[in-house]
């Protein structure tokens, strides 16, 4: 057994201070463990939200030490414990009560986005014919437990609030499910552009760095969103193109 100080957020929306609490941690404790034993023998009103204690149900999401993590699947020992462990709420969103943030917001964003929308059956018995290659595409970001740390280390929600003009890295993992899909006809790129803010996006990787679930968050879904985005709006042949498309259109029309 070893003794080890737990610095941990306690308030609600109108304000907070960390608290000191010592307790004894053992050989293969998480940091929820931890918690829970805080919770049971110090601090019996504190609010903490977790569900499944096995990495899959993304509830237990902190800030640990300042590094957004599950808390369920950081060990003890991994940590320095000559120090005290500060354990804080995700800063991205409203505090409702010590560790417990209010997350609705992305539930909302979600019904913003374009639902799948599949094209009709190419088969006589009315199912689909793809490539193996074109499901694998998007099976990884099917994997997302919406844990939400993605969105908690993003700088853009973090940092500068930008919540109304910005979706976050899940929702854009999220589109990009459907926007890869190869069954889906639905066309998100303007969307992504104007209403989405995927603009804001920097590429810095954080998000990748932080999803428990290893999805390569910018690279396989931001990244090719973003060039879809570019080819649209930004490529300049592909401009010259729609110009003179549009051109020839008039000029049919006049003829007519």
């Amino acid at each position: 057994m070893t003794q080890a100080t737990f610095s941990i957020w306690r308030g609600d929306s109108g304000g907070g201070a960390l608290v000191d609490y010592e307790t004894e941690v053992s050989e293969g404790m998480v940091v929820l463990d931890a918690v829970h034993q805080i919770q049971a023998e110090k601090a019996n009103d504190l609010a903490v939200r977790w569900n499944c204690k096995a990495g899959k149900c993304g509830s237990c999401s902190a800030e640990v030490n300042g590094m957004p993590k599950l808390m369920c699947m950081t060990r003890i020992d991994e940590l320095d414990l000559s120090k005290p462990v500060t354990i804080e709420p995700m800063r991205a969103f409203p505090s409702l009560r010590d560790l417990v943030t209010d997350v609705s917001w992305n539930f909302r964003v979600k019904k913003k986005i374009k639902q799948f929308t599949p094209r009709p059956p190419d088969a006589p018995d009315g199912s689909w014919r793809m490539q193996q290659s074109d499901v694998d595409r998007v099976q990884e970001f099917r994997k997302c437990i919406e844990c939400f740390l993605c969105q908690d280390v993003c700088h853009v929600l973090r940092d500068h609030h930008k919540h109304e003009e910005f979706i976050g890295p899940r929702f854009l993992v999220y589109a990009a499910a459907l926007e890869m899909h190869p069954l889906d006809v639905a066309d998100r790129v303007d969307e992504l552009k104007q209403a989405h803010g995927i603009g804001y996006c920097n590429i810095t990787k954080c998000c990748t760095k932080v999803c428990p679930e290893h999805i390569t968050i910018t690279d396989n879904a931001i990244i090719p969103l973003k060039e879809r985005v570019v080819d649209r709006h930004y490529d300049p042949v592909a401009k010259l193109v729609r110009l003179f498309r549009r051109t020839a259109g008039q000029e049919t029309s006049g003829r007519a």
